[in-house]
């Protein structure tokens, strides 16, 4: 399909006359359009299509489309039919009355084509733009950040059921791809073991029986694998993303020793942060969270929170469930530096924040990262009336450490073989702590040996330091109040726009239906704004109202 850019232009007369007298006092396609104008230009996909070939829908207004099929909620058959029959649409779009809309299945080429473009971020840098324009977010002030998980568009199963249905999935590829092939090389009890779905089939219930239909899996299997992998097989079928899904999970699932396959025992599994889990969606990953576990994906959303302007959503990250809150931030921030809406204060959990994230966010952005700081974890803090780290004064120009009674340390290393990070090792001499009579208080080190401190670099230990010091106080505690908003942010998204259940299947889909959730968020918000409904208010009930104020 080609592209012919197109300048945007005013609404269409008949549309603006129909639509002032259908919705006289508005509604949320009309007021956007009013307040924000044409949000995308054809010019920003022009990368998308080539030069050749029959001409392609507006994808301009395609991409509006897509933000206001998820800001209602809709199916792409759903979301057709709206830009065809719906006036307030049609008056957002700038369309005449009379155009007939276009084909479903042109929604989801376009989303294609916005993921191989890579360019899926746009869609929300185009929204946040023209509020900007508009007047209504800009940098600086507050913003705060959480996640919530998100559930793949795929069925949870046991291991025997999933490497059961990556050999049906193979087999099913091969079966579409090359016919004749798979027939010559299929042994007939293979059609009664996969013909059918693992949920319709009844395994064995006793564990010897069903760790032996495991590894009879396991060789078929392989069978397959080595059949693929033949001299005689074309090569271009081991790049079928089903087989290739199948080899990776028989490396995850079995071990091959003096030629035969066999069960992996649980512990040789790998960790369920790298376990791929379904041949129809290889990004999803198991996730935990306290008594949660979900095999899917994370979600993380940034968003405004001054009170004089609309909350709007500035940043949407999506990862693999595995992974921790702590690798977002800097990310976080590298997206917000290129939207240009970086804040001043960054209010997070403590999920997202450590001693050297406290300092890279005010070296690298000039922001101030406000969250709850990691307490000491020594025994000495959980014991109560032990000498802590903080009980100890450091002197960093001569590189000593000086403990409560006085005495100073000997060593001063540098040891950088710490995952978390570089760190410095103070030592203090046995000869001071074997008689000092504070020691059952300081270290319970064999009797040879003196208390060692473990010090962050200056810039970090000071920072954490500080932080700890500052989250005792009554005006921090009340700064960090305002993080708590996000968590309605979560529940609006979660309750009104699905965001919780992937729509699609693979990260990038995942990612992009994340993307379009929040732009629709944002414009809900903005109408929200515009029309003055307020806030709602945090949901208490009657009991806990009752609750004495003492």
């Amino acid at each position: 399909m080609s592209l012919r850019p197109g300048v945007p232009g005013e609404v269409p007369e008949e549309t603006v006359r129909v639509a002032r007298a259908a919705f006289p006092k508005g509604c949320l396609a009309v007021r956007v359009r009013d307040v924000l104008g044409p949000v995308f230009t054809d010019a920003e996909f022009a990368g998308l299509f080539s030069g050749r070939g029959r001409p392609a829908a507006s994808p301009g207004r395609l991409a509006m489309v897509l933000v206001l099929q998820f800001a209602e909620g809709l199916s792409d058959r759903q979301a057709a039919h709206a830009v065809r029959s719906r006036i307030d649409w049609k008056y957002a779009l700038g369309l005449e009355l009379t155009d007939p809309g276009f084909d479903f299945s042109v929604l989801s080429e376009f989303r294609g084509r916005l993921i191989a473009g890579g360019v899926e971020a746009g869609v929300l840098d185009a929204v946040l733009k023209s509020v900007s324009a508009a007047g209504l977010l800009k940098a600086g002030g507050r913003q705060r950040s959480d996640a919530t998980h998100v559930l793949a568009a795929v069925r949870e199963v046991n291991r025997l059921e999933s490497v059961v249905e990556a050999v049906r999935a193979a087999l099913n590829a091969l079966a579409v791809a090359a016919p004749g092939w798979l027939v010559e090389r299929t042994p007939p009890e293979w059609f009664d073991r996969y013909s059918a779905r693992p949920e319709d089939t009844k395994f064995p219930s006793r564990w010897a029986a069903r760790l032996s239909h495991a590894e009879q899996v396991g060789q078929d299997g392989m069978t397959l694998l080595r059949a693929v992998w033949s001299v005689d097989a074309p090569a271009w079928l081991r790049e079928l993303p089903a087989v290739e899904f199948l080899r990776q999970m028989w490396v995850q699932e079995y071990q091959v020793s003096g030629g035969e396959v066999g069960w992996r025992k649980p512990k040789d599994c790998p960790p369920g942060r790298l376990r791929i889990r379904s041949a129809y969606d290889p990004d999803a990953r198991n996730g935990a969270k306290r008594d949660r576990a979900w095999c899917g994906y994370k979600v993380h959303l940034t968003e405004t929170c001054e009170p004089d302007a609309p909350h709007l959503i500035t940043e949407v990250i999506t990862t693999t469930a595995a992974t921790a809150d702590i690798q977002v931030t800097d990310q976080i921030h590298d997206a917000l530096a290129r939207r240009d809406l970086l804040p001043d204060v960054h209010l997070v959990d403590a999920g997202y924040i450590d001693a050297a994230h406290l300092v890279s966010a005010r070296r690298d952005h000039g922001i101030e990262l406000v969250g709850p700081a990691s307490a000491n974890t020594g025994w000495q803090a959980a014991a109560h009336n032990g000498y802590t780290i903080d009980d100890f004064t450091v002197d960093w120009d001569n590189r000593q450490v000086t403990c409560p009674n006085g005495r100073t340390s000997r060593q001063w290393q540098h040891d950088g073989r710490r995952s978390s990070g570089p760190v410095i090792r103070a030592r203090f001499s046995p000869a001071d702590c074997r008689p000092c009579p504070s020691r059952d208080q300081c270290t319970r080190g064999v009797t040879y040996m003196g208390r060692e401190i473990t010090l962050r670099h200056r810039d970090e230990h000071e920072a954490l330091r500080t932080a700890r010091q500052e989250q005792q106080t009554d005006p921090w505690k009340q700064r960090y109040g305002h993080r708590a908003g996000i968590e309605g942010t979560i529940s609006q998204g979660v309750r009104a726009f699905g965001l919780r259940r992937s729509r699609y299947r693979g990260h990038h889909k995942t990612h992009l239906q994340h993307l379009l959730t929040a732009a629709g968020m944002n414009l809900t918000r903005l109408d929200a704004w515009l029309t003055g409904t307020p806030l709602a208010p945090t949901r208490t009930s009657h009991f806990a109202a009752l609750r004495p104020t003492g």
